[in-house]
């Protein structure tokens, strides 16, 4: 079974807010004493935090699925719903949050950095906090919101000041175990290294932390091997090491060889990497180069070989034997070195006091009204974050509700933008996406008068008019008239056939 997973993808679903409660205070010799309905509580977010505890995604890999708690709603005698609890969820650190897409959502970097991945949804407010002046008692409340629901993969890349690379076999894993306390798996055959490593190094008073990256070979960059999953672990290193195998057999290989076949993948992996403010570029990093392996004579002598061709590029080499241990030591405090060097060159950021002040909740009111076809059909389509969220809030089986929703937008000047645009009464209008937003035909008498004198829970503005037009009233005046006609003349007939007679008469 995976022990080591540094790649998932989660489905996230934050809490659902509470419904808000349409209810009446009621006390002894006092009937209706006002709304008291309260607020439903907010739905529980999903958070991502850093925990220095973690060290791989399994955990996540087994639970792709999380969700939040909902809000409880509200109820009467102004008791508000309880909030959802948050889902807090650790990860480990140097983890990127990314969506689908592959944009990055979160770099997790930095012990117990947190932030806020699904927002939950908001509680339906009460008809106590719905309650005016001009409306003195709503019938109605408000629902909650469905929380966020969002779909993220989530990345580990290793945070360690130096990376080792090289092709499998190359002596990596039998490095960092002799350098440090980290114990990897060690075989003579490639590709023991199936997951990073990390090693702590003490070298004096510097202190660093060591990567041992999978081994690379041609075509990693493109997927080949091992290599292309776990490049990603040399982003965040300040420094990169070479680990050349000089004692190695195969045909067509040498030191030489070897270090440009992996500076050719690591260049092509550069080009994938988007740029980070603040970081160096990937092929502009320290390089030093390990000839490994110098235990075995014709090692050696090819160690000694090629050292003057390495440096003569501008490399730092050192010839070291993981067995013997030889030239452990001034590796590790070369290492130290570079390292102590980058960091004193990092900006630190100047601790700023916190300025407490009131969080700005103001929600964007903006909005827009545009013509679209669908076949033949005409209809306008309504985006906006206010108008798309008071449709979720309203309870469509409450007339009331309803009429609260017109007047809001209303208020809002939706309807005057859709006179703008050339909507009539009758015209479809869908408020949010194509796929889920709610369609109604719009009538524009709907939002005339804010507040009307209606039975809680209703809205006189919904029910049918019956009032006939001018024109329907003549057309029934004239066929009132008309009908009156045909039965004079129906009537004359029926006497002129001698239907009726005349009982003062002694005719028979």
């Amino acid at each position: 079974m995976a022990s080591f997973i540094d790649r998932v993808v989660l489905h996230l679903e934050a809490g659902k807010g509470g419904n808000g409660a349409a209810s009446v205070r009621r006390e002894k010799f006092k009937p209706l004493g006002g709304p008291d309905g309260a607020n439903g509580g907010h739905g529980g977010d999903i958070i991502f935090r850093v925990d220095p505890q973690e060290t791989t995604l399994l955990g996540l890999h087994h639970t792709p699925h999380l969700k939040a708690t909902n809000g409880k709603p509200g109820a009467g005698d102004l008791r508000h719903g309880k909030r959802g609890e948050d889902l807090i969820v650790n990860v480990p650190n140097g983890t990127v949050v990314k969506d689908m897409d592959g944009n990055i959502l979160a770099d997790m970097t930095g012990r117990d950095v947190e932030i806020i991945i699904a927002e939950g949804g908001q509680g339906g407010l009460g008809n106590a906090a719905l309650a005016s002046p001009k409306r003195k008692a709503p019938g109605f409340a408000l629902l909650g919101e469905e929380g966020e629901a969002i779909d993220v993969v989530l990345e580990l890349k290793s945070v360690a000041d130096v990376a080792l690379v090289g092709f499998p076999s190359a002596g990596k894993s039998s490095l960092i175990a002799a350098m440090s306390a980290a114990r990897p798996k060690i075989a003579d055959y490639p590709f023991t290294t199936l997951v990073p490593n990390l090693g702590v190094v003490q070298a004096g008073e510097m202190r660093y932390t060591l990567a041992d990256v999978p081994g690379l070979i041609p075509g990693a960059s493109e997927g080949k091997g091992l290599g292309h999953e776990f490049l990603r672990h040399i982003e965040r290193c300040a420094a990169i090491v070479h680990v050349l195998d000089c004692a190695t057999l195969e045909p067509g290989r040498d030191p030489l060889t070897d270090l440009e076949t992996i500076e050719a993948e690591l260049s092509a992996y550069a080009q994938t990497i988007p740029p980070i403010e603040g970081r160096v570029p990937l092929m502009q990093r320290p390089r030093i180069v390990v000839l490994n392996k110098i235990d075995v004579p014709d090692a050696r002598e090819m160690a000694e070989f090629v050292t003057d061709e390495l440096k003569a590029r501008g490399l730092a080499v050192f010839s070291v034997s993981a067995v013997s241990r030889e030239g452990l030591r001034e590796l590790g405090f070369a290492l130290g070195e570079i390292v102590d060097h980058i960091r004193a060159q990092e900006v630190v950021a100047e601790t700023q006091r916190p300025v407490i002040r009131p969080l700005d909740k103001k929600e964007d009111s903006s909005f827009t009204v545009t013509e679209r076809r669908q076949g033949e059909k005409i209809f306008y389509q309504v985006r906006g974050t206010k108008p798309e969220r008071w449709v979720r809030q309203t309870d469509f089986s409450n007339d009331e509700a309803v009429g609260y929703l017109a007047d809001r937008l209303n208020t809002l000047g939706v309807e005057k933008q859709l006179m703008k645009a050339g909507a009539r009464a009758g015209d479809m209008v869908v408020i949010g996406t194509e796929e889920d937003g709610m369609i109604f035909d719009w009538e524009p008498t709907m939002a005339t008068g804010a507040e009307l004198l209606s039975p809680r829970g209703t809205d006189i503005r919904l029910d049918e008019s019956v009032r006939p037009t001018r024109r329907e009233r003549k057309s029934q005046y004239h066929d009132l008239m008309d009908a009156k006609e045909a039965a004079r003349q129906e009537l004359w007939m029926e006497r002129q056939a001698g239907v009726w007679t005349d009982p003062d008469s002694d005719e028979l």
